[in-house]
């Protein structure tokens, strides 16, 4: 995230003297939602968030029924919400929320803003909701650059989320944590999955209606092992022809979708069927978490991985190169958004923003005339987190909760929607329930 500047607050930020809760146990309620991330997944966000600054102070925090009341309510608007026309919303980009001091007890925000869970993509929502939730506490802007209260959104990372400045200020107004211990600074890395780190979550929940947690948040990459795509006639325009595509080698056999988050990763069969989370390391010794891209060739059957401007490739459990390849040499984008072995072409084919790259044989150089403007894969939005080939010839593309089938005849998007509860063949549906997720 490029550390959007925040818009101002609507009351003066400075901390009036008395400005704050006369009392360490708080109730919260989350009123709404974006449309575009599941419930599940921003309450996980929210609680996480209360989570950071109650795990270095005094205070304790509690999700109020949605009927009662509650001290701090936090709610997605659109546009102008009675806050004054300075303050109104103005979509992606630009204003994204603001929040009340004590004790009004509010945080508001931008319900059709792009925001995201990701570490790397849209906005990230888990870090404007701890930065406003420090407003509600009491907290003024920071003077401290690298401080989480500090007039620009920060960046999740992997250091510590809250800087001293941040625990400092908090605790000169309700104190330490109870006990006097010193506080625990959590490093940012801890809040990218928000269903696992949650320690109490809901202990009445059966084990079988969970499902695999990235159907209730996201996903880092995806990719498919076997399949049998028809072989449109196809090219990207004023892509060049190339009489080596090689059509031969795609393997037989069912469709095997792999699917990465964090440090495991689930096998998904072409009926549905979802494993367990595997271990990264278990599969693909010396591979790091929280991938960007990855794609198999269809050809030969080997892995591709892409992280920062680092490159990998598997045969199998073994490493092709011996060690993690430099991208950037080729031509490659750092920070890949997706990446995706594209039958018509034999190739690999990388998703940065509103352009994409075809690479030659060996996944390490640029082919020349590239890159080009995402237009070419007329609808398909920018910033996607994966995408796919089907057997039926479609190419699927992913971004947050949602997807989109391109139509490779028509070289438009024709169908969008939810892939967990519209794509049956992503593993999050309960077996033999006409479609009700897990």
């Amino acid at each position: 995230m490029n550390r959007p500047p925040e818009l101002p607050r609507p009351r003066n930020s400075a901390v009036p003297s008395g400005n704050k809760w006369y009392k360490q146990h708080l109730s919260y309620r989350l009123v709404n939602w974006p449309q575009h991330l599941p419930e599940p997944a921003v309450r996980g966000a929210v609680r996480a968030a209360f989570q950071l600054w109650s795990n270095v102070s005094a205070l304790e925090f509690w999700e109020a029924p949605a009927t009662g009341p509650a001290d701090i309510r936090l709610t997605f608007f659109q546009g102008d919400h009675n806050d004054g026309l300075g303050n109104a919303f103005d979509g992606p980009g630009g204003a994204l929320a603001h929040a009340f001091l004590p004790r009004r007890g509010e945080a508001h925000f931008d319900r059709d803003e792009r925001w995201s869970l990701s570490r790397r993509r849209g906005r990230n929502l888990f870090v404007v909701l701890a930065h406003e939730i420090g407003h509600t506490l009491g907290l003024s802007h920071s003077p401290a650059p690298r401080a989480l209260m500090a007039p620009y959104y920060k960046k999740l990372g992997r250091d510590a989320l809250l800087s001293w400045d941040d625990v400092l200020a908090v605790q000169s107004l309700y104190g330490k944590p109870q006990g006097g211990s010193v506080a625990i600074q959590l490093p940012g890395k801890l809040f990218t999955d928000f269903e696992a780190w949650d320690p109490h979550r809901a202990q009445g929940r059966r084990p079988e209606t969970q499902g695999p947690k990235y159907c209730h948040s996201s996903f880092d990459a995806i990719t498919v092992g076997k399949m049998v795509p028809p072989v449109p006639h196809f090219l990207l325009p004023s892509s060049p022809t190339s009489p080596g595509v090689s059509r031969a080698g795609i393997q037989d056999g069912q469709q095997r979708l792999y699917i990465f988050q964090g440090s495991h990763f689930w096998e998904v069969t072409a009926d549905g069927n979802v494993s367990e989370p595997h271990p990264l390391q278990e599969r693909w010794a010396g591979l790091p978490p929280y991938i960007e891209a990855a794609a198999v060739s269809l050809e030969d059957g080997d892995f591709y991985f892409f992280k920062g401007n680092r490159c990998w490739r598997f045969q199998g459990p073994k490493p092709a190169w011996g060690s993690p390849q430099l991208c950037r040499a080729g031509g490659l984008p750092r920070h890949p958004d997706a990446a995706l072995f594209f039958p018509p072409l034999g190739r690999l084919v990388l998703f940065k923003g509103a352009r994409y790259y075809v690479l030659a044989r060996g996944g390490l150089q640029v082919e020349p005339y590239y890159p080009r403007g995402l237009q070419d894969w007329g609808g398909v939005p920018e910033e996607v987190s994966g995408a796919l080939p089907r057997p039926d010839g479609s190419i699927i593309f992913f971004r947050d909760d949602r997807y989109w089938r391109l139509d490779q005849a028509k070289l438009q998007a024709t169908a969008s929607g939810p892939w967990a509860t519209e794509l049956p063949w992503m593993g999050c549906w309960h077996a033999n329930s006409g479609g009700a997720l897990f």
